[in-house]
């Protein structure tokens, strides 16, 4: 069993660290809310810690779940110091590339490891330990974490070098803005056209139209329900990066930032913590 520290626990680090500590490893952990320090050291009989630094002392593992870059800097600065020599820095967060590739540089002087390693699967992949892992690093460093991480994983999968997991992980958010506009503009057609939304999607979900999506969102979004899952605010922050990456490698991504411009929209409608399928309250606003 490994000796492990956890700092964010948020929806998707609170969790996290929870499998981790289920699966028998030593975890200590730090979030910025004390509040949720302790209802998770209580909860899994873990240890919570005041500072970054006292949290990842003579850790194996630190793993890192946090907001934005910004975050993932200031975590890193307070960890990286006190970190043995030879101990790996694994960040979770969905960040930016540049930041990756940076604070592996700055690892590799310090001579500790780092993995920039975004998840998908969302809260409920959290929960269930049924998570994505893309991580961008060294093969060495990923094998090490790799049986670690399995206490919250399903699927992992080292992309290339640092940053490289960061990059997939936009690929990912490319395809799903791409996939909830289609469903919500698919859905609101039938509506119009007086079908049974129901029977529709019985007739196309096992075949060419089928996504995770439309099997897990089409049913909430039909009713207009969007409180659960990932939240808007999120998902801008993440097709923000997105879009800033593709300001650097000339790539042209004109259905992502219609796709993007249509979330602010549902943000002014008050929908800043609705779920990404909410892009359909823009077709059909949500009774009030």
């Amino acid at each position: 069993m490994a000796k492990l520290a956890f700092i964010g626990l948020g929806v998707m680090g609170a969790p996290m660290a929870g499998h981790l500590a289920n699966a028998g490893h030593e975890v200590a952990v730090y979030n910025r809310g004390e509040e949720k320090a302790r209802a998770w050291a209580q909860k899994y009989s873990g240890r919570t810690y005041s500072q970054v630094a006292s949290a990842v002392e003579g850790a194996d593992i630190v793993f890192s779940c946090v907001g934005a870059d910004r975050d993932v800097l200031e975590v890193f600065e307070a960890a990286a110091p006190v970190m043995r020599k030879g101990a790996i820095f694994v960040d979770h967060t969905t960040a930016s590339a540049s930041l990756a590739r940076e604070l592996a540089g700055r690892a590799r002087d310090l001579e500790i490891g780092f993995l920039d390693a975004p998840v998908s699967g969302g809260q409920a992949g959290a929960e269930a330990g049924r998570l994505t892992v893309m991580a961008g690093g060294e093969p060495g460093m990923f094998a090490e974490a790799e049986p670690i991480m399995r206490a919250y994983a399903a699927n992992m999968t080292l992309i290339g070098p640092a940053g490289s997991g960061q990059l997939a992980k936009m690929v990912n958010q490319i395809c799903i803005a791409g996939v909830v506009q289609g469903l919500a503009e698919a859905l609101h057609f039938a509506k119009r056209a007086d079908l049974d939304v129901e029977k529709v999607i019985a007739a196309i979900s096992k075949g060419a139209a089928q996504s995770w999506q439309m099997e897990n969102r089409w049913k909430t979004m039909n009713e207009g329900k969007f409180d659960f899952g990932f939240a808007v605010d999120w998902m801008r922050k993440d097709l923000g990066l997105v879009l800033e990456e593709a300001e650097h490698n000339g790539a042209r991504l004109d259905l992502t930032k219609l796709v993007d411009e249509f979330y602010a929209d549902v943000q002014a409608m008050g929908g800043k913590r609705w779920d990404t399928s909410s892009l359909i309250a823009r077709l059909e606003p949500p009774a009030r």
